[in-house]
């Protein structure tokens, strides 16, 4: 299959939770995110914090818990109230920005944890937001790849095995002519984002 792996260019760190909890992360308080990070009302910038911000607001599919962490505390604490202390954190590994290439799934893709897992999404902020979501229709493995050039990856695909709930417009149902709860969709993810699984 065709994939290309990309560098996200969004570079932000987490801010500690003390200070992440100073700042206000609410579409009642943007203007003073504005301020504090000297955004620029009606820019670009600001457009990207509004609306990174709503969709931290909006209410979960049935069935998915989520929840956008402002802190690496805070994807520790909310992944692991979902899935107790026992459990493993994996990433895609690709080691170096690729150009779109050919890869092959070589032998040993493993399942990693039960079905019920946390996926963290990095987000577009000012500082490192992760959308974070639970369901227990979630099936993580670890797929390991490789180029056509000989390079080597470890990519994490994600399967929703029940798509009941989602949103019949979802780009996965038009690529793949399927309709929502038929099959299960699943997906590559990118190096930036995060799985926590129970062991």
């Amino acid at each position: 299959m065709n994939l290309h792996f990309t560098k996200n260019t969004n570079t932000a760190t987490f801010l500690s939770r003390q200070v992440a909890n100073s700042i206000p992360f609410s579409s009642n308080k943007v203007a003073d995110t504005f301020n504090r990070f000297s955004v620029k009302p009606g820019s670009m910038e600001a457009d990207i914090i509004q609306s990174t911000i709503e969709e931290c607001e909006k209410t979960g599919i049935k069935g998915e818990e989520k929840y956008c962490a402002t802190s690496l505390e805070s994807m520790v604490d909310f992944s692991t109230s979902k899935l107790g202390k026992d459990v493993q954190v994996i990433s895609t590994e690709v080691g170096k920005e690729t150009q779109m290439q050919k890869y092959t799934i070589v032998p040993g893709v493993k399942k990693v944890g039960s079905d019920k897992s946390v996926v963290c999404h990095k987000q577009n902020y000012v500082y490192a937001v992760f959308y974070c979501h639970a369901t227990e229709t979630t099936q993580a493995y670890m797929v390991p790849l490789e180029g056509a050039d000989g390079t080597k990856a470890k990519a994490v695909a994600v399967c929703h095995t029940n798509t009941s709930e989602w949103n019949p417009k979802h780009l996965a149902f038009q690529v793949l002519k399927v309709k929502p709860g038929t099959v299960p969709v699943c997906h590559f993810l990118p190096e930036d984002h995060v799985v926590w699984a129970s062991k």
